[in-house]
């Protein structure tokens, strides 16, 4: 009975580990002949779908390149480096802030090797990255090993050395022996590999803690988690945020002198046209109804004819975002007065002179297209700037979404006055406000201008846009917007009159302000408000803040042996060098004067980075969960850790153990909530003072 208990208890552990642990990429490894001097060491991966892996030479700093690396070999040379095969993404990654290319759904690398002759053998690992929209894997290694006879003729005898531990798949596959219908034969070299006992999750850490830990600290811990719970990530924008901001186009596109003026004169019209009032009422609500079918026709006509996902590739491409970035500016200087961007005038005559002479619906239906080509150089850069920033959510309904909110805006004054027309009366006359209106946009079109040549500038690395030459020009703009907005700056369609009204001071005190709190981002503070705009914080030259929270260690059994000796509860931070979201948490939640104060007081502060190319002494062999691992590096060594003590294996990811390894509260993952993050500490500190008395 107690051996069937331990058992039960024992495949309980593993189960836990293997439901937290994320797999979402299966490697098969292949070695195909080619000839009888050269073969291809072939990798073939099925994704999950939200996943990616990423391709090869993608620079550092960035996400895990695909790499080919061999432990040993004889008798066969490599030519040229890892190829990717098949359809690769390249794209400006925003988490990265770099560019990157990957594939999703299924991947391919291909390695060419040549024979020099008679027996040949070769061992070693590809080593990919992954990741999807909230976390990454860390590196991972998908091993081989294949050994054979390179002989004269089409068919080169070859055999597979397997691993004892269960591998990805793995085969030789010779193309003559394929047309022929022959089987390739698999044999096993039991002298190329270390012996392993196949091992249990808890066994397989007894194995490698000669040579890594010398403690009891690296026991699962997982089944405590599981019982305290886990954290999750955050979602995408919604489609609630998208109409809204859709909405507050449209109302701003509204109050422009090319809609302004048109709204009294075409609700007269209705009510003029037909003697009967509900009859025009209903005219009112059509042609409002047709600008909602025109504009939603628009937002669904881009990513009909463009795609979703090429759509979102478009918005993050480097030569898209300098021209996304001209056309802002020449829209800017277009409201800024210096031009007029219009339609050719034979498009409006012509739709207008055929809804005079067409009758009924279809006659409004013109009308309104009337208004949509005639409004176009105050609804145009506001258009494209919506489309521009919702393409980015990869949905084919989120454009129409988005025109769906502005088209709304657009169209309910019209029914608004048609329903109750003793309204026009009271509606504000046109006149020189509106012209601050159109030039207070230009300004905002100028600022946003600067977020799209960011994003080239990160791409290419051209450093034109450090984070503080960002920051300067955003406060130069907008503290001239507050110039403006004050009456102390003129541009060629202002008026002469220098009152300044209250409304009109709020928005220059506002702007003024703003433009303040951005100057001490030039020296490193965080800018909370603009840093989803500004570039990264890595950009800053010059940074004086310093209050930030720094690891004490970067050594598991070293920190957690300090910890022991000084009688403290331990933070570990699993992270890497590429994670954003990770850098976010400490730009964003570590610099809180609480939060700061509780991890560099209370705590130790262990960082391991899981992506540290640092070589260990010498390779470590493992079996975790029934396959065999090989740990080279020191990243490989703490992402094991991660793995398989805490049974996740995805960053940043917090935990919080007393000096003996034990959790003291559930791990904690990518959440920017400060509250949320201080309670988080809090009930570590509590648990473990407790379990001192």
């Amino acid at each position: 009975m107690r051996k069937i208990i331990s058992f039960l208890l024992l495949s309980f552990v593993v189960y836990a580990l293997q439901a937290q642990i994320k797999d979402p990429v299966k490697f098969k490894t292949e070695l195909t002949t080619l000839s009888d001097t050269e073969a291809e060491v072939v990798f073939t991966a099925t994704i999950d779908k939200g996943w990616h892996v990423y391709s090869t030479d993608l620079g550092d700093g960035g996400p895990i390149s695909a790499t080919f690396n061999v432990d040993n070999k004889s008798g066969v040379e490599l030519v040229g480096k890892l190829k990717p095969v098949g359809k690769e993404v390249a794209t400006f990654d925003k988490l990265f802030e770099m560019k990157v290319r990957y594939f999703e759904n299924t991947a391919k690398f291909v390695q060419k090797v040549k024979f020099t002759g008679g027996a040949y053998a070769i061992e070693g690992y590809l080593e990919y990255g992954a990741c999807d929209d909230e976390s990454c894997l860390p590196p991972t290694q998908v091993p081989f090993k294949f050994s054979g006879v390179a002989k004269a003729g089409n068919a080169a005898a070859t055999k597979t050395e397997q691993p004892k531990a269960e591998q990805p798949e793995q085969k030789v596959v010779d193309k003559a022996d394929k047309k022929e219908g022959a089987t390739p034969v698999a044999s096993k070299d039991s002298s190329a590999m270390m012996e392993l006992v196949p091992a249990t999750t808890t066994e397989a850490i007894t194995d490698i803690q000669p040579a890594v830990t010398s403690s009891e600290l690296w026991k699962p811990v997982i089944s405590d988690l599981q019982a305290l719970g886990e954290e999750h990530g955050q979602e995408d924008m919604s489609w609630i945020y998208i109409f809204i901001t859709g909405f507050l186009g449209g109302l701003l596109a509204l109050f422009t002198p090319c809609v302004w003026p048109i709204i009294p004169m075409t609700v007269s019209f209705f009510l003029k046209r037909s003697k009967d009032k509900k009859k025009g009422i209903r005219d009112a609500w059509t042609y409002g109804a047709s600008i909602v079918v025109i504009y939603v026709a628009l937002g669904l006509a881009i990513t009909l004819i463009f795609g979703a996902s090429a759509l979102n590739a478009l918005s993050t491409n480097a030569i898209f975002n300098i021209l996304f970035f001209l056309m802002l500016v020449i829209f800017a200087a277009s409201f800024f007065g210096a031009f007029e961007i219009r339609l050719p005038s034979k498009w409006g005559n012509a739709v207008d002179s055929k809804a005079e002479s067409t009758t009924g619906l279809l006659s409004i239906f013109l009308m309104a297209f009337t208004l949509s080509l005639v409004s176009f150089s105050c609804t145009g850069p506001i258009i494209g700037f919506l489309l521009v920033q919702v393409s980015t959510t990869g949905s084919v309904v989120a454009p129409a979404i988005g025109m769906l909110g502005f088209a709304i805006a657009l169209a309910l004054p019209f029914t608004l006055f048609a329903l109750f027309p003793s309204w026009l009366k009271s509606m504000p006359k046109s006149g020189g406000w509106m012209n601050v209106i159109k030039v207070t946009l230009g300004f905002l079109e100028l600022a946003f201008a600067l977020k799209f040549l960011s994003v080239a500038d990160l791409a290419y690395g051209w450093r034109l846009l450090d984070r503080e030459t960002f920051l300067a020009l955003w406060i130069v703009i907008f503290a001239l917007l507050g110039f403006y907005l004050l009456g102390k700056i003129k541009f060629p369609h202002d008026d002469d009159d220098n009152k300044v009204g209250v409304t009109r001071f709020f928005m220059a005190l506002i702007s003024l302000a703003f433009a303040v709190y951005m100057v001490p981002g030039l020296w490193g503070a965080p800018l909370k408000a603009v840093s989803a705009f500004a570039p990264p914080m890595q950009t800053q030259d010059f940074n004086l803040y310093k209050n930030e929270v720094h690891a004490k260690f970067d050594d598991y059994d070293l920190g957690m042996e300090y910890a022991r000796l000084n009688g403290k509860p331990v933070m570990l931070d699993f992270t890497g060098y590429g994670c954003v979201n990770c850098r976010k948490m400490e730009a964003a939640v570590w610099t809180d004067p609480k939060v700061s104060d509780l991890i560099n007081n209370d705590y130790v502060l262990i960082t391991l980075y899981v992506d540290n190319k640092t070589p260990l002494t010498e390779p470590v062999k493992i079996i975790e969960n029934g396959t065999e691992r090989t740990l080279r590096t020191v990243g490989d060594k703490w992402s094991y850790l991660q793995r398989v003590k805490f049974g996740a294996n995805a960053q940043p990811f917090y935990v919080l153990l007393d000096n003996q390894g034990k959790p003291l509260n559930k791990s904690y993952a990518y959440n920017e909530d400060i509250p949320k993050y201080i309670e988080f500490l809090q009930t570590g500190l509590e648990n473990y003072k407790k379990g001192k008395n």
